[in-house]
């Protein structure tokens, strides 16, 4: 898989699962260059994401509904990803 892929297959799970108001998907992984899952080959991303799908949802919920959409990727494509959950868009 290449790299650059990786953020484009995040984004496109991610829309086409919570449809979302607003959307943003950053390789942060530059960031964490001498960090252990950086030499692994894992990612670290950054995901801003508004939808009305977590509405009612508790925040480890919605976290919870996110990451089971990558388990096929974390660890080894995706070190770790951080996310950001909004009720709407900012």
């Amino acid at each position: 898989m290449i790299l650059q892929n990786r953020a484009d297959i995040i984004r496109n799970r991610l829309q086409q699962t919570f449809s979302p108001t607003h959307l943003e998907v950053t390789d942060e992984s530059d960031q964490h260059i001498g960090h252990a899952g950086h030499q692994g080959g894992g990612r670290h991303f950054s995901v801003v994401i508004a939808s009305d799908c977590f509405n009612g949802l508790r925040r480890i919920e919605a976290h919870r509904r996110i990451y089971d959409l990558f388990i096929d990727m974390i660890p080894n494509q995706i070190h770790a990803l951080r996310i950001k959950i909004s009720r709407h868009a900012p």
